[in-house]
């Protein structure tokens, strides 16, 4: 059995809730920590970009990443979002400013703004690996990063370094996917960062998914999630359609303001967010409100 299959099926890229005032709420951050293990999912994913990381301070993280190890309390593994456009940084954190004794794995996106060529991605990438001392998850997501991992980049890194097992590919792109799910070693995984194209990508031979919507509904999507890692087409479908509606209306408004209004028609965390991000309109609340009533 591959030592990376604990990050196969699906993984919750988990909100940060917060107060009115900005302050961190860690009473429901605790309830939803709870909510997402008790769904059966297979890990979770802190201070990713559904975590608003970027809003968190350096203090702020650390007691994020220290509640939410706790919490866990090794129920499932725990992926550490760490990225960014500054290696010098991210480097300067892998060697003294985080714990990593119950930390899985990072999960570090594509340097964004600045825009390295492929070159440069890959030389971000080789520094973040020799410096790690847990397993690196690629992330890629060019429509926030605005500069694209291709698949041969992906192919040369997951072949170049052991300790990077795997992708969060949300590229949105099936053919790039394909290419890295032909090509790639056989025990790196190819994981979906998009909750609508998971069956798709997983029928195509990905592993699994790093979800939003698992934040709101973590039993119903990681049952999908295993049903069609196991081959079970139309049960897989059903749950994949259940959930369609819901998962349109969480990025109708922008993510993580979507999954928050979601969590909090659920009594689950509140859905106040840090600016720049606002809560969603009142289309998309009230079109969330009645899916999730009448959802079963």
């Amino acid at each position: 059995m591959s030592k990376n299959n604990k990050f196969r099926g699906t993984g919750v890229a988990i909100v940060t809730p917060f107060y009115k005032d900005n302050a961190i709420d860690f009473k429901s951050f605790g309830k939803l920590v709870d909510h997402i293990i008790n769904g059966g999912v297979e890990y979770i994913v802190v201070l990713g970009t559904t975590g608003e990381s970027v809003t968190l301070t350096k203090e702020e993280k650390k007691s994020v990443v220290a509640h939410v190890i706790e919490t866990i309390d090794n129920r499932v593994p725990l992926v550490l979002g760490l990225g960014g456009n500054n290696t010098q940084e991210i480097l300067n954190s892998l060697s003294h400013s985080t714990d990593f004794n119950h930390i899985s794995a990072i999960l570090s996106v594509s340097p964004y703004y600045n825009k390295p060529n492929q070159r440069g991605i890959y030389q971000h990438y080789k520094a973040i690996s020799e410096a790690c001392p847990v397993p690196v998850i690629l992330y890629n997501v060019p429509g926030r990063t605005n500069s694209n991992i291709t698949a041969d980049t992906t192919l040369k890194l997951a072949n170049d370094f052991k300790n990077i097992i795997g992708i969060k590919e949300a590229s949105g792109n099936l053919e790039q996917c394909m290419k890295i799910i032909k090509n790639k070693p056989k025990d790196f995984l190819v994981i979906s960062g998009d909750d609508l194209l998971t069956l798709p990508m997983i029928a195509c031979g990905a592993d699994g998914v790093i979800s939003v919507v698992a934040n709101a509904f973590p039993k119903d999507f990681s049952e999908m999630t295993r049903q069609i890692l196991a081959g079970n087409v139309k049960d897989a479908q059903k749950i994949h359609y259940k959930l369609a509606d819901i998962i349109e209306q969480l990025f109708a408004d922008g993510n993580p303001a979507g999954i928050k209004a979601a969590l909090e028609l659920l009594n689950i965390a509140p859905a106040n967010l840090r600016l720049p991000l606002v809560k969603v309109n009142k289309a998309t609340q009230n079109a969330l409100a009645e899916l999730i009533d009448t959802y079963k």
